[in-house]
């Protein structure tokens, strides 16, 4: 209001007139200050021509380079698999190859992307595009570990005797990618100059406000890591059931180890899951821990009349008509005890699969009794016999 707007050596535009000089703000067309801001620019441009030159250069060395890199590659990657992939190693594992040109291309990408953000001298936008390829890395490092894990436990801990391998296996699976990336997370925000230290501190007053509040919860996760270290049962085992409902099958087949529950199938097809802290707090009934081969026991009572002998003769050979009863061990049959009415016997057999276990009690049960009804032996059950005296007066 009190200075001059127009430059020094041009004359000041009219306070009114027809056309677009009527409107406050609108210049004219043939104004001399619509005319320098562009001059200025131009200016700007010349005096810096060969920095902006070299900077369009070195855009589109980059972009041929990068153009080029990505061509050789995948023509590389093309012949390699053309050429390795009906190998039994990549015939098992046939991301590998696409892994491979994924990390490749993100490489390419990242060395690009260096190359262009060095343009700029800017340290903000360095450290975001560092904490970016920090990430980006993470998640190429856990594809890889999760395609590698399968085949190390295929041809790794299948063939040695020790369990330690196992677990390590096991274990990296459900922690490889939350280590992987909680690290990848770290290194970023330090790459953005962010103090993780106050991070980590808060994290560990929640997680002690979290373990109060799901106390159970954690209870359980640390349980599954211990049944995973500790292996008292594997996926496959048929074990003993205490929370089957009333009235259905006891026992089952684990399907699954998770880190809060286990899940059994019993034999009446009902999938039960279970905490897995419970597993710790008692004792776990596994018939195929250590081998496939279990004893059953059937008992079996007899008179006193009957021919001791001749029953134990009747019962191991029924035993022996079952395919999956053993040789040897062979079957036998013992006194346990003498009861009141009857003499107490016993059937032991040997059964190479434990899933036979209930088809072998019925099989053997059942066709005693029919044998004993042939050849003449009781099968006691208690009786009373009642005497009335009646007196006369």
């Amino acid at each position: 209001m009190g200075h001059d707007l127009c430059p020094s050596g041009t004359e000041p535009l009219p306070a009114g007139g027809e056309g677009l000089g009527a409107f406050p703000g609108i210049l004219k067309p043939g104004d001399t200050r619509m005319k320098i801001p562009f001059k200025e620019y131009y200016q700007a441009v010349v005096s810096h021509s060969e920095e902006l030159l070299n900077a369009a250069v070195y855009i589109l060395a980059i972009f041929i380079v990068g153009a080029i890199s990505w061509w050789i590659f995948n023509m590389v990657m093309n012949r390699l698999e053309k050429k390795y992939r009906e190998r039994p190693f990549f015939e098992k594992n046939r991301r590998l190859f696409f892994l491979l040109k994924r990390a490749g291309h993100y490489c390419i990408l990242i060395a690009a992307g260096t190359a262009f953000i060095n343009l700029f001298d800017l340290p903000i936008v360095h450290k975001i595009f560092g904490a970016f390829m920090i990430m980006l890395l993470a998640s190429i490092v856990c594809s890889i570990v999760n395609s590698l894990l399968p085949y190390l436990e295929h041809n790794l801990s299948k063939r040695t005797n020790t369990k330690i391998d196992d677990v390590i296996i096991n274990l990296s699976k459900k922690f490889s990618g939350i280590i992987i990336y909680t690290a990848g997370g770290i290194m970023a925000l330090d790459k953005l100059g962010l103090n993780v230290m106050p991070f980590v501190a808060g994290a560990g007053v929640v997680g002690i406000a979290l373990g109060f509040a799901a106390k159970d919860t954690l209870s359980n996760v640390i349980s599954g890591v211990l049944l995973i270290i500790d292996r008292p049962l594997k996926i496959g085992d048929r074990i003993e059931v205490r929370a089957a409902p009333k009235n259905s099958a006891t026992w089952g087949d684990v399907i699954d180890i998770g880190l809060r529950a286990t899940k059994i199938r019993t034999t009446d097809n009902i999938v039960i899951i279970i905490p897995n802290n419970e597993f710790m707090n008692r004792d776990i009934v596994n018939y195929t821990s250590i081998t496939d081969e279990i004893r059953v026991r059937i008992p079996i009572g007899i008179s006193y009349e009957s021919n001791l002998q001749k029953a134990k003769e009747i019962i191991i050979g029924i035993s022996l008509q079952l395919d999956w009863v053993m040789r040897d061990p062979a079957p036998k049959v013992v006194v346990r005890n003498f009861g009141e009415s009857s003499v107490d016997l016993q059937a032991r057999v040997w059964i190479s699969d434990p899933r036979k276990r209930m088809d072998t009690i019925s099989y053997i049960t059942d066709n005693v009794k029919e044998a004993f009804d042939r050849e003449g032996i009781e099968i006691p059950y208690p009786k009373r016999e009642i005497y009335i005296r009646t007196e006369t007066p």
